[in-house]
């Protein structure tokens, strides 16, 4: 799993069948500095989040489909959580 902010909504007119009534949201990943790494993914919400908000997603394809029990869809990442925050252990001196 990956911490990331979400960028934007992504619109999509021509979808596969199993997209349908689905939220697309890029998320833009960050690194363990809590920083943007510039790596994205277009993940499916399943969470109801929005723009700005920090997501935990998934990004495996196999267990993203199981997680919306969607086994022949395209779907690679998922986002299944909202982050509230990192605790990151302090640096070792």
């Amino acid at each position: 799993m990956k911490v990331g902010t979400v960028a934007a909504t992504v619109v999509s007119t021509i979808s596969h069948r199993s997209l349908e009534g689905k939220t697309l949201l890029l998320v833009d990943f960050e690194g363990l500095d809590g920083q943007p790494t510039g790596a994205y993914t277009i993940a499916v919400d399943t969470v109801g989040t929005g723009v700005g908000e920090r997501v935990l997603v998934l990004d495996e394809g196999s267990s993203a489909r199981h997680i919306l029990q969607e086994d022949d869809a395209p779907i690679r990442a998922v986002i299944v959580g909202t982050v509230d925050a990192v605790d990151r252990a302090p640096a070792a001196s």
